[in-house]
Parts: structure tokens; C-alpha cells; sequence
């Protein structure tokens, strides 16, 4: 069934087809990400032998693509992952603690994903505009937040058209950097491995999955659309396609460009740019290309809060219309059909996340999401088949259940190789969620207490 929630007797407006799906994914992919974070992987194996980083994540991503858009198909409801994992797992047993997990951890990831693209932003700006200081960068990250909510507090309708604008500008981009990678390729520079670049030492293991986990960071947003399923035209098709299409798409686009830049810049100084495209264009054209590419770059990086902002508001909208979250999360504005308080609220705590630096909101995004939420979807779409819960018609992934297992897999590497700290901030989510949500069970005697109170 696609079916729409609905709040109070209204309907979101599936106004998004596949052009629009695949342009607001593809944007969110493309923010600032491999802009600035082609040094971090660089310096995290050190040398180029860190383009395994970008191979490996982009497996990874195909095969948790695979996963998302076969539940995206299965259940194509807006707020996604809190449906696949509610149906997966029973509304009335782990479902729901799983579910409400998800929500919980979106408190703090929604806000710093968004944060995230815009404090790359002011770091670009930075390039452009070298006397502003920290606190300058930061009331500018903070704005792109509140700009981008502003300009979202509209209907879907124009939103896709923008979405596909930006998303044609942003791989006019990323095309230049790859032709003219092309064109000035040094392979002695590419392939400039250091002594032991390719002993499985501890260290190599280490630094791969630091690589990996950069790489699918840069890789992430493929399951944009999933978020907003219900204002998607022939969601069951137009879903899969937008996710699997996206990531092939982004995966040959950045390989190319990580192999492009590397070609032209020395490993050596590239591990220590703070905006590698800019510098890897100004040895190309000198000042001129590295204002234009920067000035490119901010528009990509917009467009990517733009797009992150849209996918994450709808989430806790999709919980609170059918009673499961927070009441006023579920208003939709009585003209436009979209939801309002779930995006001021993204939008406004996303301003305030912007007061941490790039390199720990990247580290904490990925490992709290895989912990609490990745790993649990790897599970949740072999549950879903073997209940037969999709519509006839709905994507099936090839050679399952192979794939969700090699995401599963890739997603506990990720894991394991993270900082300490990281982890910790992580099973500190799990476990307060977990206290909260028993709170809230027992208060309503809901499971797991509903049969002791029975009894």
C-alpha cells in the first residue's frame, strides 16, 4: 500500500518524480564532502594507496544501497528507516524499541548531518574570503542552516525544481575537476606509494577503515529519498532507482576526481590542504580557477544542507502523525502540505551543531547512525522478506541475502576501526534511549511490560 499518513485529514503532496528523487539524492551526496575531505583520507593511510578508501566505500554503499532500496520499495512511507524497522522487527515487540531508537538518535544526527554541510561551507568561504575568523565562519554556518529552512518552508513541487537546477551546476563542477584531470594527469604523482603502502599491518587496517568510513561520508545521501516516500510519484519504482542509479553515478564521479586531484597535486602536500579543489585548480589556472571552483563549491555545499534539511525533517513528522512522537511534529502547513514544526526544529538545532568542528561531526554522524541504526536495517530487510510484507512489483536486491551481509559486515568494521570517544558517544545514545523508551513503556504498560502487568 502507498498509502499517505495523515494529519488531521490532510495528505502530503506526492509531487516528485524521478528526476526530482534523483537530483535531491544526488545532492546531498555531493556537498562539501570530497571537496574537503580528500586530505583526511591521505593522511589516514598515508599516501594515495587511500583511493582503497573510496573503493571500499563505494561496495559498501552499493550494497547498503541494495538494502535501502528494497525497503524504500517494500514500505515507501515518508520517515523511512522508523517504518522499515517497526515492520521488520513488530510494532509491538523489539519494533518498537528499534523504531524509537532510530527517532532518538535523529535528535542528534539529524541536525549534525546538516551542521556538517554547512560548516564545510564557511570553510570553503574561508578560501574566498581568508580575513574572516572562527567566529565569523561559524554565524555563517549557522545561516546556511536557518537560509536553507526558510527557503524549504514551501511546497515539494518547487523544491524538486530547484533540487534539479542546483544538482545540474553541481555536476558541471564536478566534471571540470575530472576533465581537467584528464588533461594534466601525472601518474607519477597518482601512483607515488610510500615504502610498506601495502603491508597489512594493524596500522593499515586502522587507516583503511578511517578511509572508508571519510569515503562514505562522502558517499552518503543516496538514501535521501527514502526519508520523503510519500510525496514520491510511483514510489515503489521511482525509489530503487534513485538510490542504486545515485550511488553508481557518484561512485564513478568521485573515484575520477579523487584520482584526478592526486594526479596533479602531491600526496604530500594535499594531506595538509584545508581546500585541496581550490589548490589542485590554482595549479591548473592559476588564482582565477581556484576563486571560480571555490565559488562552485559553495554552491554544491548550499545545495547539499538544502537537500539534507528537506529528508530529515519528514522523519519526525511520519512518527508523530501516527502517535508515536512528539504532537506538534505532526503539523503540516494548511496550504502547502508539508511538514512545519519537524523542519524548524531540524533547521533551528542544526544552526547550533555548527559549533563543532567538521572532523567530529563526520566521526559522530557515521558511527552513532551505524550503531543505532545501519546495522539494524542490514537485519530488517532479510526479516521483511522472509514476512512477505512488499507489494507484488517491488524491488527485490539480486543475490540476497549476500548483500545486506557485506553491508553489515562493512558497517562493524567502520565501527571497530573509530575512535574510542566516538564509539562512546554512541553506545551513550543507545543506552539513554533505551532508559527513556522503558520509562515510557512502563508508564503505559507497553511492551516489554504489558504481559507482566497481565499477569
Amino acid at each position: 500500500m502507498e498509502n499517505p499518513i495523515t494529519a488531521g485529514g490532510q495528505k502530503l503532496d506526492r509531487g516528485m518524480g524521478l528526476a526530482g528523487a534523483l537530483s535531491i539524492n544526488i545532492l546531498n551526496m555531493v556537498g562539501i564532502g570530497p571537496f574537503l575531505t580528500i586530505p583526511l583520507a591521505l593522511a589516514a593511510m598515508g599516501g594515495p594507496q587511500a583511493m582503497l578508501g573510496w573503493v571500499v566505500g563505494a561496495v559498501l554503499c552499493l550494497c547498503d544501497g541494495m538494502v535501502w532500496a528494497e525497503l524504500g520499495s517494500s514500505l515507501p512511507r515518508s520517515g523511512g528507516p522508523y517504518h522499515y524497522l517497526l515492520q521488520a522487527f513488530g510494532p509491538k515487540r523489539w519494533g518498537g524499541l528499534l523504531s524509537f531508537l532510530f527517532l532518538w538518535q535523529l535528535l542528534l544526527i539529524g541536525p549534525i548531518s546538516i551542521a556538517a554541510g554547512a560548516v564545510g561551507f564557511s570553510q570553503y568561504l574561508n578560501f574566498l574570503a581568508p580575513q574572516l575568523r572562527h567566529g565569523h565562519l561559524v554565524a555563517v554556518a549557522m545561516m546556511v542552516c536557518l537560509v536553507n529552512t526558510a527557503l524549504l518552508y514551501r511546497n515539494i513541487r518547487s523544491i524538486s525544481t530547484t533540487s534539479i537546477v542546483i544538482t545540474a551546476a553541481v555536476l558541471a563542477t564536478c566534471a571540470w575537476i575530472v576533465v581537467s584531470g584528464v588533461i594534466h594527469f601525472q601518474s607519477s604523482l597518482a601512483f607515488d606509494f610510500p615504502a610498506h603502502a601495502f603491508t597489512f599491518t594493524r596500522a593499515f587496517w586502522l587507516g583503511l577503515g578511517s578511509a572508508t568510513l571519510i569515503a562514505v561520508y562522502d558517499y552518503g545521501g543516496y538514501n535521501n529519498v527514502c526519508l520523503i516516500g510519500e510525496e514520491v510519484r510511483d514510489a515503489r519504482k521511482v525509489i530503487p532507482r534513485a538510490v542504486i542509479y545515485s550511488i553508481i553515478v557518484i561512485a564513478i564521479l568521485y573515484l575520477a576526481m579523487n584520482l584526478s586531484i592526486i594526479g596533479t597535486v602531491p600526496w604530500q602536500q594535499g594531506q595538509h590542504s584545508k581546500a585541496i579543489v581550490a589548490d589542485y585548480m590554482q595549479t591548473l589556472y592559476g588564482r582565477p580557477g581556484a576563486l571560480l571552483v571555490s565559488a562552485l563549491i559553495l554552491v554544491a555545499s548550499w545545495g547539499s544542507v538544502y537537500a539534507i534539511i528537506l529528508g530529515f525533517s519528514r522523519v519526525p513528522y511520519a512518527a508523530a502523525a501516527e502517535g508515536r512522537f512528539f504532537k506538534p511534529f505532526a503539523r503540516l502547513h494548511p496550504i502547502g502540505r508539508f511538514p512545519t514544526t519537524s523542519l524548524l526544529f531540524m533547521g533551528g538545532l542544526a544552526a547550533v551543531a555548527c559549533l563543532f568542528s567538521l572532523g567530529d561531526l563526520i566521526s559522530v554522524l557515521i558511527v552513532v547512525q551505524t550503531m543505532l541504526q545501519f546495522a539494524a536495517q542490514c537485519v530488517a530487510v532479510i526479516l521483511l522478506r522472509r514476512h512477505a510484507v512488499a507489494a507484488p512489483g517491488a524491488f527485490r536486491m539480486p543475490l540476497f541475502p549476500l548483500p545486506a551481509i557485506v553491508a553489515l559486515m562493512g558497517w562493524l568494521y567502520i565501527v571497530v576501526s573509530s575512535s574510542p570517544a566516538h564509539i562512546a558517544i554512541g553506545f551513550a545514545m543507545a543506552a539513554i534511549g533505551v532508559a527513556v523508551f522503558m520509562l515510557q513503556a512502563r508508564r503505559t504498560n507497553e511492551w516489554p511490560f504489558e504481559n507482566h502487568e497481565k499477569a
